[in-house]
């Protein structure tokens, strides 16, 4: 009898937590009425859709996902899957992952924007600004203004390059990770470089 007390307990413990990520609003405070209503049934449905790469990059890899940048201090390293296209919460085109000593974790899913959305994809959305640049295969970064600004291998790895984009407006949604800044926050205190490591 006891033990499933204890079950009954952590059981409304993790729905409590779940409940209560789905939930935060830009500034951190809960969103109220059918504004957080469906904010909540989004964000419920974008952890079904993505709790598979939580703890596994390399399923990610094999679904497509490749680096785009290595490690961005209070971000991540970032996995774009160049197959997803416009906004479907169930099919996030950039993972960002933080590593440590027990390994990749999922922290943040994020969609990116040539220009700000005339309607938030969901609701209290909050942007951020990635600058133009080019990527290469090993997830180097280097910013340029023009594609043909683009060095043709990586600077100092030799890496291939793989694309180009113009200054683009993000939306992360720091969906598995905890952002004492909001869930829409483009960077998250909480992601050290330390922590950050491979």
């Amino acid at each position: 009898m006891k033990t499933t007390k204890n079950a009954k307990v952590v059981a409304a413990c993790l729905v409590a937590v779940v409940s209560g990520l789905s939930i935060w609003t830009v500034s951190g405070a809960m969103a109220t009425g059918q504004q957080g209503a469906k904010l909540d049934t989004e964000l419920a449905v974008a952890r079904a859709a993505t709790a598979k790469y939580v703890t596994d990059l390399g399923l990610a890899k094999k679904n497509g996902y490749m680096i785009i940048t290595k490690m961005i201090p209070t971000m991540g390293y970032h996995f774009m899957n160049p197959g997803v296209k416009g906004f479907d919460i169930k099919k996030p085109p950039i993972l960002v992952y933080e590593h440590g000593a027990g390994g990749w974790q999922l922290g943040a899913i994020e969609w990116v924007f040539p220009k700000m959305p005339a309607k938030p994809p969901l609701p209290g959305a909050r942007y951020g600004s990635f600058g133009a640049g080019c990527h290469y295969a090993d997830g180097t970064f280097v910013p340029a203004g023009a594609q043909t600004a683009c060095p043709a291998k990586a600077p100092g790895s030799g890496a291939k390059f793989t694309f180009w984009h113009p200054r683009l407006v993000t939306m992360h949604v720091w969906l598995w990770y905890p952002n004492p800044n909001g869930i829409f926050a483009s960077i998250n205190p909480r992601v050290a470089a330390p922590f950050n490591q491979g």
